[in-house]
């Protein structure tokens, strides 16, 4: 198997979710073989907006000949990774090289993972709502926005509400009564919002 590990191992990181490693070549001689090319293993050691650890699954990119680059795409945003180089025989892997470790940054959050509309009155409507299954970042906002539905499903004016971050339910008050109301609810990190998700809810007609 090949003898060294390759060296000068660099990581630049292009966006949340892909990044580009570089590595210098072995010396010819070192390969011990016909040069097939080189593996990066790459792993997820945790994400940023949770401190949960869990079973490692390390991912394997074979990069065919002498290339001294890759990208590594699907990363998850705002976590944490290392990686290694190894240069690849016919025989076998060389020596893993040193692990490098990077960071992804921020991205967009997932959409809330459920918005529920209970509590009808005259003028109000209580939501409760449960945060993105991957944040992406550090949560910084909800944006709730809602209009009135009239009997021909014409859309009436666009109400937009900011809700903080810490926040799972409200209740929403001055509402006319016996009138359909269309909500859509996104979360949003410093980096943009997440896609939205949409519910629909009446109030009552008289107590």
């Amino acid at each position: 198997v090949p003898m060294v590990a390759p060296g000068n191992v660099q990581v630049h990181v292009i966006n949340s979710t892909l990044a580009k490693v570089h590595w210098d070549p072995v010396p010819i001689k070192t390969v011990r073989g016909h040069l097939q090319g080189y593996k990066v293993y790459y792993w997820k050691v945790q994400s940023l907006s949770r401190r949960s650890r869990r079973h490692v699954e390390k991912k394997i990119l074979t990069f065919r000949g002498n290339k001294t680059f890759g990208m590594l795409p699907g990363l998850e945003p705002y976590s944490s990774y290392k990686l290694n180089v190894r240069v690849v025989n016919g025989k076998g892997e060389g020596p893993a090289s040193p692990d490098k470790a990077f960071k992804t940054p921020e991205g967009v959050p997932s959409s809330p993972s459920f918005l529920k509309i209970t509590n009808p009155t005259l003028d109000s409507l209580t939501l409760e709502w449960g945060s993105p299954t991957h944040p992406n970042g550090v949560l910084i906002s909800y944006i709730l926005k809602f209009q009135p539905i009239n009997n021909t499903h014409e859309l009436g004016p666009l109400v937009e509400i900011r809700i903080p971050a810490n926040e799972s339910s409200m209740i929403l008050k001055n509402l006319n009564y016996s009138t359909r109301y269309k909500f859509y609810f996104n979360a949003q990190t410093s980096v943009g919002s997440g896609s939205q998700i949409t519910e629909e809810a009446v109030t009552i007609m008289d107590e």
